[in-house]
């Protein structure tokens, strides 16, 4: 599957990698190769697919195969900010993301994780949807759940 895919890959372009229980990203620069933040060490691909590698503290920006990136994954391609943002130009983003190839970075699962980085790098401002999304769940959770608190109490008096 990888192997088809990157031939529809364009330089710039965003790539969902569908991990168990969430999903990486990685931008995609061309010949088949992509950047990505990934644990630092190990060999091409390596723990990315674990629970572990997304706890971590600290990343690494590597380029590395598409195909050694998604393993037996899902992916497609996810430029998922472009009714929101304007891209910015391919060759500053392919510039941005080469000069950060070897760098080791904090990283944190909620604000500095691989999607940020990915965004940061196409549209220029680092947002996260799985973060964003999860975070609207937990309010609207809790505003449902102080609601259901209010009526009981209201219905009980």
């Amino acid at each position: 599957m990888a192997s088809s895919l990157s031939s529809e890959c364009s330089p710039g372009d965003l790539i969902e990698i569908f991990r168990p229980g969430f999903q990486h990203w990685a931008l995609y620069v061309g010949d088949g190769y992509v950047v990505h933040l990934a644990p630092p060490g190990g060999y091409p691909g390596a723990g990315i697919s674990s629970l572990g590698s997304v706890l971590g503290k600290t990343a690494e920006v590597k380029r590395e195969l598409l195909t050694d990136v998604v393993g037996n994954c899902k992916y497609r391609v996810n430029n998922l900010l472009e009714e929101e943002m304007k891209p910015l130009p391919v060759r500053e983003i392919l510039s941005s993301a080469e000069s950060m190839i070897g760098k080791k970075m904090e990283y944190g699962i909620t604000s500095k994780n691989c999607e940020h980085f990915v965004t940061q790098l196409r549209y220029g401002e680092p947002r996260c949807l799985q973060v964003e999304k999860a975070v609207m769940g937990a309010g609207l959770a809790g505003a449902l759940g102080a609601i259901a608190t209010l009526a009981y109490s209201v219905m009980k008096n």
